[in-house]
């Protein structure tokens, strides 16, 4: 079926007399029409249209429209374009060296003071000082896995205060430090805490 649609779509000769006779005819009316020509008058190279044009349409003297079916070849004058500067492509801000370098110290601050909190708890729970207030932290509060849970949080924030430096918001990129600076706070404010319960 395949080779059937190749053969009818494609016109492939059957075989090279078939397409030897295809060459001649070409050849053969070539001939014939050099003899014909002086015996016949010429042919137009177009047909004329069977419609009236629009000049014709319009009423326009007929010495008039011979001027406007030339007047289509005529080209119009090249405009050399002002040059308009390039708009610049948009590009997200970006962070600075001094960022880069703030982000990483409250980084490390924020890992610190979540590791001390952790610290400061199991200390004040093992010498039953009192018991763990936040709920998601109770179940972890009597094993070492305090230590990694609680370094969730830090974590949180320098992703939200990364995403916040390179904000397309103007205010919010002013204010990436503060989830990192909240959160080493908090770790501090109750890691101190907890210590003033152990004395």
């Amino acid at each position: 079926m395949l080779l059937a649609t190749i053969v009818l779509l494609g016109a492939i000769p059957q075989s090279g007399e078939l397409a030897r006779s295809v060459a001649n005819v070409a050849t053969e009316a070539s001939a014939v029409a050099g003899k014909d020509a002086g015996a016949s008058k010429s042919l137009p190279s177009m047909p004329t249209p069977k419609v009236k044009t629009d000049a014709e349409a319009d009423g326009v003297n007929s010495s008039v429209a011979p001027n406007l079916a030339g007047a289509g070849t005529v080209q119009a004058p090249h405009v050399a374009l002002s040059m308009q500067p390039v708009k610049q492509a948009y590009t997200r801000p970006r962070e600075t060296r001094g960022q880069r370098i703030a982000w990483y110290t409250l980084a490390v601050t924020g890992h610190g003071a979540a590791a001390f909190d952790a610290y400061s708890t199991r200390l004040a729970l093992s010498g039953g000082y009192g018991t763990e207030g936040n709920p998601f932290l109770r179940p972890f509060a009597n094993s070492n896995a305090l230590y990694a849970v609680t370094q969730v949080s830090p974590a949180v924030m320098d992703f939200l205060g990364k995403r916040m430096m390179v904000s397309d918001h103007r205010w919010v990129r002013r204010l990436w430090w503060l989830p990192q600076a909240a959160g080493s706070g908090f770790s501090i404010g109750a890691g101190v805490h907890n210590m003033g319960l152990v004395k």
